[in-house]
């Protein structure tokens, strides 16, 4: 059995689902920031799995044989893992911003559920 395009679609799905649902229930910071990351990991699965999956472009064919890519070598262009490295860039600069202001909200009020965030005047 060979993996298809819509085998990483359901799994990005269900990584996106986890991750929505996560930051949706829970109440503690530092889940719903894990929650925030697997929802962006599941975006970069889908842009590499969609950008494999794209058409190669070939002379006088579809770029696909027998319903898989046709890979040539320098036939596909990298769009997707590029998308999915400024995807990386934003998460680490948001993971490190995230993490800042939850410690910075626990030395404050000595608890990092977002219920008690409610009066955050200095």
């Amino acid at each position: 059995m060979t993996l298809q395009l819509g085998h990483y679609l359901a799994l990005s799905m269900v990584l996106f689902t986890i991750g929505s649902v996560g930051f949706l229930v829970r109440r503690n910071a530092l889940i719903s920031l894990m929650s925030i990351e697997l929802m962006l990991n599941a975006v970069n699965l889908t842009l590499v799995a969609a950008n494999r999956w794209q058409p190669a472009m070939t002379e006088g064919g579809s770029g696909l044989v027998g319903g898989t890519p046709a890979v040539a070598v320098g036939s596909i262009a990298p769009h997707g893992q590029v998308f999915a490295f400024f995807v990386i860039a934003v998460a680490a600069a948001e993971a490190a911003v995230g993490l800042a202001i939850v410690l910075s909200f626990y030395r404050l009020r000595k608890t990092v559920r977002t219920d008690a965030a409610d009066m955050l005047r200095g």
